[in-house]
């Protein structure tokens, strides 16, 4: 049996790793840019892809695990928005879960008769109404309370005076999820993680 040095079985080990992790980069993951100001200040979007912050998605995670509130999901349009011939993915934080009662009062979210504690990631000020939702051909989803069906969430922008999203249109099938927003690598000076933002449970 030849004998093999403890040095090229640690080389060996490394090549490997880089290797594997290389490949979950190059196959389950990629990167996307941010179009739109529908998740300031969370992330900046303008159509100038140049300016606009770009991140990581991991397209792999939720084909084994389910969205938990305050994700950050890149998704493709439901029915209902195809239909209003959006045909581009979004971007929009998990905010209501399966089965849950969800509803707005007085600017707020609500899940289950409580409200729901945002204030960590929206601007001061604004408030969490259906007025945006007038542009869309259809009465807006959370007009009045509605439970979230099954293997579906309701997501929003976190720019709610500025976010055409859940409100108006509905929900988000679990099979139209692309990916959960991992990493943010553009601008340099706002490389980092993109934190789940702590939340009513």
């Amino acid at each position: 049996m030849p004998n093999i040095s403890r040095k090229t079985i640690v080389e060996s080990t490394v090549i490997l790793v880089f290797w594997i992790i290389g490949t979950y980069i190059l196959i389950f993951t990629e990167a996307r840019w941010i179009p739109s100001g529908a998740m300031e200040p969370s992330l900046h979007g303008t159509p100038n892809q140049w300016e606009a912050d770009k991140i990581i998605v991991d397209k792999l995670k939720y084909k084994f695990a389910d969205p938990q509130r305050g994700d950050i999901v890149i998704f493709s349009p439901t029915e209902e928005l195809q239909k209003e011939q959006y045909h581009d993915a979004f971007i929009k934080r998990v905010i209501g879960l399966p089965g849950e009662q969800v509803q707005l009062r007085d600017g707020k979210v609500y899940i289950n008769n409580k409200p729901l504690p945002e204030g960590n990631y929206l601007s001061s000020g604004q408030s969490t109404v259906i007025d945006v939702c007038q542009s869309g051909p259809q009465p807006p989803f959370l007009e009045k309370p509605q439970t979230i069906p099954d293997d579906s969430y309701l997501v929003l922008g976190d720019n709610r005076n500025s976010s055409y999203d859940g409100r108006c249109w509905g929900v988000v099938p679990h099979q139209n999820l692309i990916g959960w927003a991992v990493v943010r690598f553009w601008p340099l000076n706002h490389v980092g993680r993109i934190n789940k933002s702590p939340l009513y449970p």
